[in-house]
């Protein structure tokens, strides 16, 4: 048997009530209009899968796409049957990483196929959402699609959130005064931005496709509801591209800020090498061998040549100092 999370028929968008195996469940999905059935699998082998296939007839290459998972977002048709490939994402804030999972959707008529691979939007809630508005059940598979689909783009706002959240705690690393440099934590929330951009970008045309067309199977017409879920996904996706944009420009700010640090020391090196200068360019001028050089010979020669120094230092201290150089 395939690894069956949850296996039930629906008439009239109502469960109806008793154990039901795969056979049973696609001959009560059939037997009349208002009624459909509704497999879940999470993560199935090949052979654990081929028995739901035959049961619902399902192409091969669906199904071995199905099963390999590591799928593009996708929306193909196979006859009167819907095969929809959709990438969900949840983010890991301690490690600041996005997890990637896969849904592969087979829908028919009288017939709806959840293959799940991954933790990430666990579909339970889905079904029981949809158990307690029987009158939206009741408009059959392409309403348990169109509910899944917007359950997948709800749940890339919560990762949207953790990225503008690690985005902020970066900029204050950028222009906080302790001495750090943020761009190997930049460049890395850069790839899982570029990861998500990637993996949700292409769910863009499906929706497309479903807004557009009607379902090959029943005549119930979703467009303006996928429509919805296609504004909500374009709003996910330009937040996805300012997140891509504001990342390089804090990254340039970076750099920026790290090569005005390295001219501030740079510049306080000089000052104190220029202090030093003044001290060693006296002491070179009393250390040549010169014979009419009378200070040398003088008791007050050696106590003056300290205060010259003094003098040089204090005055060169306070010029550089005013200038902020040190």
């Amino acid at each position: 048997m395939p690894v069956i999370v949850d296996c039930a028929v629906y008439r009239k968008g109502r469960r109806q009530r008793g154990d039901v195996d795969l056979a049973d469940a696609l001959e009560a999905g059939r037997s009349s209009d208002d009624s459909f059935a509704w497999i879940g699998v999470h993560e199935p082998t090949e052979s654990e899968l081929d028995e739901v296939a035959g049961a619902f007839e399902l192409h091969p290459l669906a199904v071995e796409d199905a099963v390999n998972a590591h799928q593009r977002p996708k929306l193909e048709r196979y006859g009167d049957t819907l095969f929809l490939v959709l990438k969900t994402a949840r983010y890991d804030d301690a490690a600041e990483a996005i997890e990637f999972a896969e849904i592969q959707i087979f829908a028919g008529t009288g017939f709806v196929v959840t293959v799940r691979h991954g933790e990430a939007s666990a579909l339970a809630p889905v079904r029981r959402e949809m158990e307690a508005d029987p009158e939206r059940l009741a408009l059959g598979p392409i309403a348990v699609v169109h509910a899944i689909v917007d359950r997948v783009v709800d749940d890339y706002q919560p990762v949207l959130d953790g990225l503008d959240n690690d985005i902020i705690e970066i900029e204050g690393q950028v222009f906080s005064p302790e001495r750090n440099n943020p761009a190997t934590r930049i460049y890395l929330l850069q790839r899982q931005v570029l990861d998500l951009y990637r993996n949700i970008e292409p769910v863009l045309q499906p929706l497309q496709q479903l807004q557009s067309g009607r379902s090959p199977f029943g005549s119930i017409e979703l467009g303006p509801y996928f429509r919805d879920v296609y504004d909500h996904l374009s709003r996910v996706i330009t937040r996805i591209e300012i997140q891509r944009e504001l990342l390089s420009e804090v990254l340039d700010v970076n750099l920026a800020h790290i090569s005005v640090q390295q001219n501030n020391d740079m510049r306080t090196i000089a000052g104190w090498a220029a202090m030093a200068a003044v001290p060693t360019m006296l002491a070179g001028v009393w250390g040549m061998n010169f014979e009419n050089m009378p200070e040398l010979d003088e008791w007050w020669g050696y106590p003056m040549a300290l205060g010259l120094m003094a003098v040089g230092l204090g005055l060169l201290y306070r010029l550089l100092h005013r200038r902020g150089w040190i």
